[in-house]
């Protein structure tokens, strides 16, 4: 997502961040110490944050600049990347003395390995392997939590801050519910559940004329679709609903603000599990409904004349994505697969109540999860529920057991990003550069894994603790 859209850095204290993920800031930052990296405004110019004087290292990028970075680093180390393969899933993974083989793509090629790394957003190939893996909101009793399930009551971020009625004729329940709202009730209050936190796309937009796409009006718009919002307006809402943090170059990493705004709330349950093509469908729905809000936003007369403006500034920047048009090639897929491994992270390890003992990097940001549902309260207004933002405590280390399935499972896998946590506690860990480093530590425990002859599970902490430190990871 880096290079997807998402250029504005997430994590609460950049010293957490050490190894390539450091080196990979530290780039983005030598890029635009380049005066001639400014095409579209100078630096001095620069409005924006991430970019503080004396640091070795910028947070804030344009989505090309970070994609070349990434080429560069895979050029540099002549690594061969396969591009355009995709994972087998209507088949299981076999494995042998609990250890996969190889895996197939769909094109029916092979690939073979001592190791394997589950380095995607979906977990696809340790639920292939028959990894154990959670999917939604464990319920606070599984690991004594207390911002797990449902959280009606901490749901006061992203809410509505103005009473709307929910039914397609206003007052009549028998008319039926506007777009949007689901006629499902949430479960008990920290009761668990299968709803995954919404997804969107992170949005990279510009205010420069000489550079900018109007908004399109998509094919299957349909003003239905923007009820919701649009009776927000008439009772009395006027931000916005976006929030657009701005990178080098007038453009901007723009995510959801508000009850009803780029999150496609409810549409995220099924991706997880679901076969490529539901979500090839899965996406283009979400790409649909996020097109069709920003044409409203700009052009639906019932839309404040502010609002309407200020989108009316804005479009798709020409020079990102040029080969799709100026809009992000990946959907944000916040959450999907968690797997259940050696060492689940939770709430306590956020919170610092315990600390794992074998860290292999740090996460540094607040448990938060944006709303997984909406729906009609017992005052018949519309609510949403699952937003989630506690912070207030320091970096803490994520264990090595928390990338590895059970050893009774499957014995050579490593999964850095659906790695093993709960919902709240991933909430705090689920963002790229932790992944980052993740990543770079489950790598460097293969590597030495292979040269000891060991399975993962039996590594020396001590061993690996010192390749970590060797290669930069910050581990405490």
């Amino acid at each position: 997502l880096s290079s997807s859209g998402l250029g504005a850095t997430d994590i609460g204290n950049k010293r957490a961040i050490g190894g390539i993920a450091r080196e990979f800031y530290r780039r983005v930052r030598s890029h635009y110490d380049d005066r001639a990296a400014w095409t579209w405004e100078s630096r001095e110019e620069f409005k924006g944050h991430g970019h503080p004087a004396g640091e070795d290292a910028a947070w804030t990028f344009e989505p090309h600049v970070a994609e070349k970075i990434f080429l560069d680093l895979v050029a540099r180390e002549r690594i061969d990347v396969v591009f355009g393969e995709r994972l087998e899933l209507g088949r299981v993974v076999p494995l042998r003395d609990r250890r996969i083989t190889s895996i197939e793509m769909e094109s029916g090629r092979r690939f073979e390995g001592t190791y394997f790394i589950d380095a995607t957003y979906e977990g696809d190939l340790l639920a292939r392997a028959g990894v154990s893996f959670h999917v939604g909101r464990e319920p606070n009793a599984r690991y004594g939590e207390t911002l797990n399930g449902v959280q009606t009551r901490n749901a006061t971020k992203h809410q509505f801050r103005q009473r709307v009625d929910p039914y397609v004729k206003p007052g009549d329940p028998s008319s039926g519910l506007v777009w949007g709202v689901s006629a499902e009730q949430p479960a008990a209050e920290g009761e668990g559940d299968a709803h995954v936190q919404a997804y969107c796309f992170r949005l990279c937009a510009t205010d420069v004329a000489e550079n900018r796409i109007p908004w399109a009006k998509p094919a299957d718009y349909d003003p239905a679709r923007y009820e919701l919002l649009l009776r927000y307006f008439e009772a009395g809402e006027t931000m916005a609903p976006w929030h657009p943090l701005f990178m080098p170059n007038r453009k901007t990493d723009a995510n959801n603000n508000g009850a009803f705004s780029f999150d496609m709330i409810g549409a995220a349950d099924r991706y997880a599990q679901a076969s490529w093509a539901e979500r090839a469908r899965i996406v283009a729905a979400h790409e649909s409904y996020q097109k069709g809000l920003l044409w409203a936003l700009a052009n639906e007369p019932r839309v404040p004349q502010a609002v309407r403006e200020e989108f009316q500034r804005f479009g798709l920047p020409k020079d990102e994505f040029r080969d799709n048009g100026g809009w992000p090639r990946l959907l944000y897929i916040r959450e999907a697969r968690r797997m259940i491994g050696e060492y689940v992270m939770t709430e306590h390890e956020c919170r610092g109540a315990r600390v794992a003992p074998r860290s292999i990097g740090l996460a540094a940001y607040t448990m938060d999860s944006h709303n997984v549902q909406r729906y009609v309260d017992a005052s018949g207004a519309v609510r949403n529920e699952g937003d989630v933002q506690v912070g207030g405590f320091p970096p803490y280390p994520i264990d090595y057991g928390a990338i590895l399935p059970k050893r009774e499972q499957c014995r050579n896998l490593f999964v850095p990003v659906c790695m093993s946590s709960s919902h709240i506690a991933y909430g705090s860990i689920r963002m790229e550069p932790v992944f980052m480093v993740l990543g770079e530590s489950a790598a460097i425990a293969a590597s030495l894994a292979i040269v000891q002859g060991v399975d993962p599970h039996a590594l020396e902490y001590d061993d690996l603790r010192a390749r970590l430190l060797a290669a930069g990871q910050v581990l405490e």
